[in-house]
């Protein structure tokens, strides 16, 4: 198998190689490449396809006990500096491999049927095939500079990507807030990243971790310092992976097309910042201090997102709190020190999630014939409902990523979130706590969706839910001034809306099932769904024998994963119990009608406007941050133009009225300058004698 490991480098290469082509052609033959839209489609899914079969034979080298494989090149040497770039496959990198080229591929399949009448959609191509590039070469980096360079790489993808219908405010908002949110965690990453240079002088993962450790035991630096430099690490995955507080730009980012949405919050971006954690996990486990910090936050942004998404009637926004809430969960595994448990919830959540992002699109896809391509009626659940009928398929396979991640076995979703808890709760049960309540909230949240989405009739022709909505947005954008009132520009807004409608040809119709290349995706990601959890359960954890925390051996990981049954069957039936008491509540709710949503929010409105806000998170941020920034600038503005400026306009003045008396006295005649010398002896012989 040696051959295949010397080739690795390829699988990031062949969808950089495919990006690079197509961009190419973008910029010189625009209109010859935009005509060509099948070639350039299937050209990069070729590509791709071929990076994701290298990296199954990757696996299947990795999984029946090949060696890792490194690959190194000096790159830049000064004096004693030597940096070296290459490329590692490893138990951990081949996991990332496979996960990423399956969905990637699996997405650009599922993009063919999205984005048919996109006139963006060779573009939309190239960029996705240069965001996987990225993730690809992120995942078998060897050393800090490398992942850094790929991380800013990853950055840059979704920036072009959340952004791409860039003519749209919202989508060039939302790509703008992603990016500085991400700068500001990147920032403290790369001050991590020199911060441990300057300690252990290297780069090198295994060698970070060692020399820092040997560092702090033997007092050559402090504890703080070491812990100090953890966090900074850190900040990296709080935003890459949206945890708390650096998570607000997540849920922004759903003004992307859903393909998108489904990569990032599945298999790329997000994950990138719990594999960096696991990457880095050899110098996190030396410092206990840090892993408290990272327990912590991911166990509160569990919880944050959970009690966010519960009140979210934009199907895609409740998937991406839902993502939040689960990265916190990975996040908190990490922190408790459960290496696999962490990685085989992003294994899990990767394909489940997946699923149901691309069934939101699919949802969204076949609303669109019925209200039209508004996307505040195509993706708000009110206006869904009875669906099941009209499509099936996605029904069926959005039903399946429900249950997967509600926990409910025997899907994926149980065996990964009980090995989490039960890792937890060996550790601290506070914590478990947290995530156990954030299990039963998922729980309800998810049927809620599934709920209001499928079952019941068709809410697409209400004029009553429709008009709820138009107030809606009429008051988040100040238009609404309350009953009785009008404003010209609500009109305007009203008159260009109807346009809209009614040139949309498709408006009136049933929903529809989406084509074979939407609903084949979901049927694929369907299948791990249900099956791959069975890899990991305690009687044989046939992923933690292969993915367990450096240094650890073989056997030690598989002995620790193997539990009593009394004990798997206390904790699981624990978290099948609080799962079920969620979807009881959401099943009385949103399909039996039982209880009214509506009067229980009325009876706690604090609370429940509190989850609508979403905290007030993002209105603390604008009043700080950014009306903070803008005051900030108003001062500086101000010294700057009476301090800064005054003293350099007095500097010119000075020089203009000394300047302009000068000139007098060059007259060009010597007897008035031998009186000026003459003067000036004079004043120092009176000087002198006085003195």
């Amino acid at each position: 198998m040696e051959p295949i490991y010397q080739y690795a480098w390829l699988i990031p290469a062949l969808p950089l190689a495919g990006a690079m082509i197509v961009g190419l052609g973008l910029i010189s033959f625009n209109k010859d490449t935009n005509r060509l839209r099948q070639a350039n489609s299937i050209f990069i899914v070729s590509l791709l396809g071929a990076a994701m079969t290298l990296s199954f034979a990757l696996f299947w080298s990795q999984l029946h006990g090949h060696e890792p494989y490194t690959q190194m090149f000096e790159w830049a040497a000064a004096g004693d500096f030597h940096l070296s770039m290459g490329y590692v496959i490893d138990p951990l990198a081949s996991l990332m491999l496979v996960i990423v080229t399956t969905v990637a591929f699996l997405v650009m399949v599922y993009t063919d049927g999205y984005m048919a009448h996109d006139p963006g959609y060779v573009r939309f191509y190239a960029y996705l095939s240069l965001f996987s590039s990225s993730m690809l070469g992120l995942v078998i980096s060897p050393n800090l500079v490398q992942v850094y360079i790929f991380w800013e790489l990853v950055g840059m993808c979704s920036y072009l990507l959340i952004g791409f219908w860039f003519n749209r405010k919202a989508a060039a908002d939302a790509c703008q807030k992603a990016f500085v949110t991400n700068r500001v965690g990147d920032f403290g990453l790369l001050l991590g990243i020199l911060g441990l240079y300057w300690a252990t002088r290297s780069f090198e993962f295994d060698v970070v971790g060692t020399r820092l450790q040997d560092l702090v035991a033997s007092g050559a630096i402090p504890g703080a310092i070491a812990a100090l430099l953890a966090i900074l690490v850190f900040l990296g995955p709080v935003a890459k992976s949206a945890q708390f507080p650096l998570h607000v730009w997540l849920p922004d980012a759903m003004e992307g097309p859903t393909p998108i949405s489904a990569l990032i919050h599945a298999a790329t971006m997000v994950a990138a910042g719990v594999f960096l954690i696991a990457r880095m996990f050899p110098m996190f486990e030396g410092i206990p201090s840090s892993m408290t910090v990272i327990a912590w936050t991911g166990a509160f942004t569990a919880f944050l997102g959970a009690s966010i998404a519960i009140t979210q009637n934009d199907i895609k926004k409740g998937l991406a709190y839902s993502t939040m809430s689960q990265l916190g969960y990975m996040v908190m595994a990490m922190g408790v020190g459960a290496y696999s448990a962490g990685l085989f919830h992003l294994m899990t959540h990767a394909y489940f999630k997946a699923m149901l992002f691309l069934g939101s699109g699919s949802v969204i896809h076949g609303m669109e014939s019925a209200v039209g391509h508004d996307a505040a009626y195509a993706q708000d659940m009110r206006m869904m409902g009875g669906l099941r009928k009209y499509m099936p398929i996605t029904s069926l396979t959005f039903l399946v990523g429900t249950l997967a991640i509600s926990g409910i076995p025997p899907f994926a979703g149980f065996w990964s979130k009980d090995e989490v808890l039960g890792a937890t709760f060996a550790a601290n049960p506070v914590l478990w706590l947290i995530g156990y309540l954030t299990a039963g909230i998922t729980a309800f949240y998810m049927f809620r969706m599934y709920f209001m989405t499928f079952e019941g009739k068709f809410r697409g022709n209400d004029a009553a839910v429709k008009q709820t909505i138009r107030n809606e947005q009429l008051q988040a954008m100040g238009l609404a001034f309350g009953p009785g009132a009008m404003d010209p520009r609500e009109l305007t807004m009203e008159a260009a809306h109807e346009e809209e409608v009614h040139s949309d040809d498709h408006h009136g119709h049933d929903p529809h099932e989406s084509p074979l290349t939407m609903t084949l995706p979901l049927l694929i990601l369907a299948v791990p769904s249900t099956l791959i959890g069975l890899v990991g359960t305690p009687f044989h954890n046939y992923f933690e024998a292969f993915i367990h925390a450096p240094g650890e051996t073989v056997q030690l990981a598989a002995e620790a994963g193997q539990e009593t049954l009394s004990e798997f069957y206390v904790m699981a039936g624990s978290s099948v119990g609080i799962s079920l008491i969620g979807i009881s509540i959401a099943t009385l709710m949103y399909l039996r009608h039982k209880i009214d949503p509506g009067a229980i929010a009325a009876k706690i409105p604090s609370l429940y406007q509190l989850s609508k806000n979403k905290w007030y998170i993002d209105e603390i941020y604008n009043e700080l941050f950014v009306k903070g920034s803008r005051r900030l600038a108003r001062q500086v503005l101000e010294v700057d133009s009476k301090v800064v400026d005054g003293v350099v306009n007095l500097a010119g003045l000075a020089t203009l009225l000394t300047g302009e008396g000068l000139k007098y006295l060059e007259n060009g005649r010597a007897q008035f300058y031998a009186l000026i010398i003459f003067v000036a002896v004079l004043g120092l012989v009176v000087f002198s004698g006085i003195t």
